[in-house]
């Protein structure tokens, strides 16, 4: 009996102590609050933070979306945490728990983005817990947080899986995939937007993708050149790539690479777009996007680590 309740106490305790590491976090805006969760080790001494900018559509804060689960991002904070780095992780606004921050779809620029992450290394560095922040962006947040840490009291940037080439461009690129009437009335309306000028005359078939609520947002997005904007940090710089990511190709991190002699680039042999060990097969390449169990790939928290430290 005596056993059983020393038990019950250990337990207890290791559960509080979990609780004191692991913080909900709330960023308050003029739309609404972005909130996020703040993963710190159990140390007295002050730590590095990572902040991790999620990647494009409703991806949350975990690297979830609504119709696949994988963890990835929830892992990457977790493995950090056990290497004695604190992490921050966040909703965007309009995803997961950050929904009612959203704005309309046709009011949102893709510099909301990022003066959300400006306003969330301020918060940190009032934090006097923290010793330096980093920011890593995965995906789309790669090009998000670099340009937020040109201004901001930001010690080194991680790209993982970012994108090289201005988003126009990937937007052809991906339409080449498609039959060639796509491409051929997409094409014009890329450029238009381009040039920051909006079309109302949109096809049906490529209504989804130019509708016109949202092409105030690709107006704004499309302005921004991954390899110019890298460009202008003066920092350390990592920049890691999957050689099985389907979603963004290693030719983009060599792109990431040129652009910053301050940069260093990783190339991880066998890692697909949710950081996992995948063959390039496409399809079962993507079942890993719904495996939450399935581990990071095993160099990634090392690289990261030995990077910050």
């Amino acid at each position: 009996m005596k056993r059983r309740i020393a038990l019950l106490a250990l337990l207890t305790l290791a559960l509080n102590l979990f609780a004191q590491l692991e913080h909900e976090i709330v960023l308050e805006t003029e739309t609404g609050n972005i909130k996020g969760t703040l993963l710190i080790p159990s140390t007295a001494e002050k730590t590095a933070v990572v902040l991790i900018i999620a990647g494009s559509g409703p991806t949350d804060r975990n690297g979830n979306n609504p119709m696949m689960t994988n963890n990835s991002l929830k892992m990457l904070a977790e493995g950090l945490q056990k290497n004695g780095i604190a992490s921050l992780r966040y909703d965007k606004r309009g995803i997961g728990e950050s929904t009612n921050s959203g704005l309309q779809e046709i009011d949102l620029r893709f510099e909301h983005y990022v003066k959300d992450v400006e306003d969330w290394i301020d918060l940190l560095n009032k934090d006097e817990r923290f010793s330096e922040i980093i920011v890593l962006g995965h995906s789309e947040g790669s090009l998000i947080g670099m340009i937020a840490s040109q201004k901001s009291e930001v010690e080194k940037f991680i790209s993982l899986a970012g994108v090289g080439i201005p988003a126009g461009d990937i937007i052809r690129e991906q339409l080449k995939a498609q039959p060639p009437v796509v491409l051929d009335h997409s094409l014009p309306i890329i450029e238009k937007l381009e040039s920051g000028e909006t079309v109302e005359d949109v096809p049906l078939m490529l209504y989804s993708l130019f509708r016109p609520s949202v092409q105030p947002y690709m107006i704004s997005w499309f302005r921004y050149n991954p390899q110019k904007e890298i460009a202008k940090l003066d920092k350390p710089i990592l920049i890691i790539q999957g050689t099985t990511d389907i979603q963004v190709s290693v030719s983009n991190a060599d792109q990431l690479a040129m652009a910053n002699e301050k940069s260093q680039k990783l190339i991880i042999e066998g890692m697909n777009h949710v950081l996992k060990e995948s063959e390039a097969d496409r399809q079962k390449n993507i079942q890993t996007y719904a495996m939450p169990d399935l581990p990071l790939k095993k160099e990634l928290i090392g690289s990261i680590v030995g990077f910050i430290e």
